[in-house]
């Protein structure tokens, strides 16, 4: 069982597979064994963790986690892939897989599925209890946003996750009011965690190379939101609403969004109430000035 981690031993497993990168999956696999470790160490792991890896690839991190954690969830779309994971795997008993609907406790076995799909909080239970778990993920850069948002949204019990991302991706994450990079994503990140971005990596640490910069991202869960909101789903459409025509004064946004019905002086109203200026745009409002617009526009309602 070769170990992973560097260009030779990647290179071997792919020639011996006759493997094709996908495209549509977004494959990019890590060969830098100076980038893993630095992800090993900002996951600050132990040997009672249970880690969710989306997307393993030909198992180069999954080799890693597993010899240091309780258990490893390693979650595939690519069916190509599964043949690779049980040989670069094969050495292995703690890394849980799962095939179809059987279960086989203390052997490889495959979770070959679209993470956006998998039911995250039932595999919580069965794996951990429904204590938090640990993410650690190379992510495909099509789908970044949908699968962090995703793991928040459905309030699965979660530690922290570590991401490969787009780097211009996770720098928006964790920038504040007025940069050109702050928008819906970075509040909504910010809601649920505390962004770090832990390390910068050029695009020769893959194979193969990817069009753009990436960047690994360390989004440490709150135990409790920032922020106290009486209705968080409408604080995220209005959050949303105000960057959809950023170029625009809050009050305009906000009259435009399809999914809002707020009146013109409603909006007014709240901002004088927020001794903000009527001329405003969202980009210049925290995420702590988003949670006090929501509780004065929902209370008129």
């Amino acid at each position: 069982m070769a170990v992973l981690g560097n260009p030779k031993n990647t290179i071997q497993v792919i020639q011996k597979y006759n493997f094709d990168f996908q495209k549509r999956f977004g494959q990019n696999f890590l060969i830098d064994e100076h980038v893993i470790e630095k992800i090993m160490k900002a996951a600050d792991l132990t040997e009672e963790d249970c880690i969710l890896e989306i997307g393993p690839g030909i198992g180069t991190m999954t080799q890693y986690l597993a010899e240091v954690v309780r258990e490893v969830i390693a979650v595939e779309i690519d069916k190509n892939l599964i043949p690779i994971l049980k040989d670069t795997l094969s050495g292995y008993s703690n890394i849980i897989i799962r095939n179809e609907d059987k279960l086989m406790t203390g052997e490889l076995f495959e979770i070959n599925e679209d993470i956006l799909k998998v039911d995250i909080n039932t595999l919580v239970n069965e794996h951990n209890q429904g204590k938090p778990i640990k993410v650690v993920a190379n992510l495909p850069y099509y789908i970044t946003t949908p699968i962090i948002m995703g793991l928040f949204e459905k309030h699965v019990p979660l530690e922290s996750m570590i991401v490969m991302v787009q780097k211009e991706v996770a720098e928006r994450m964790q920038v504040g009011p007025g940069t050109k990079d702050y928008g819906a994503l970075s509040l909504a990140v910010q809601y649920y965690a505390e962004p770090e971005i832990v390390a910068n990596v050029p695009q020769n640490c893959f194979i193969p190379r990817p069009n753009v910069g990436s960047a690994v991202i360390k989004l440490t869960r709150h135990k409790q939101p920032p922020v106290k909101t009486k209705d968080e789903a409408a604080l995220f459409q209005i959050i949303r609403a105000s960057f959809n025509q950023r170029r625009k004064t809050l009050i305009n946004s906000l009259r435009n969004a399809s999914d809002l019905s707020y009146e013109k002086e409603e909006i007014e109203m709240a901002l004088k109430q927020m001794e903000l200026p009527l001329t405003i745009r969202g980009e210049a409002l925290n995420l702590e000035q988003f949670a006090r617009l929501t509780d004065i526009l929902v209370k008129e309602k």
